[in-house]
């Protein structure tokens, strides 16, 4: 029998999908905003770009932008009691709008 995979993007059929009408393009806004360090973002993996896509056991957890590196952005976002530093390009990120 085959093994079963085990890839970066398994069990993520329905988490990873988009309706028919977010399809398409990314907008450039979404590409070139920019964060500050200690604002908080919203992890929400955009399946259409592969580059600089976080583990999806972080999509749409809260983070807290610590600094930039490069074109990505280093983010804690808490996991139980540790706080993990993950490395996210901005076109997965999407600022946090809570009170």
């Amino acid at each position: 029998m085959p093994r079963k995979s085990k890839g970066y993007r398994k069990r993520t059929r329905s988490l990873l999908r988009k309706k028919p009408r977010e399809r398409g393009k990314v907008g450039l806004s979404k590409i070139l905003r920019e964060y500050e360090p200690g604002q908080k973002v919203v992890v929400k993996i955009n399946s259409t770009i592969h580059k600089g896509m976080p583990h999806r056991r972080y999509h749409g957890r809260i983070g807290v932008i610590a600094n930039k590196r490069g074109r990505a952005y280093v983010v804690g976002v808490t996991q139980g009691k540790a706080v993990k530093e993950i490395i996210v390009r901005p076109e997965h990120l999407e600022p946090h709008r809570g009170a």
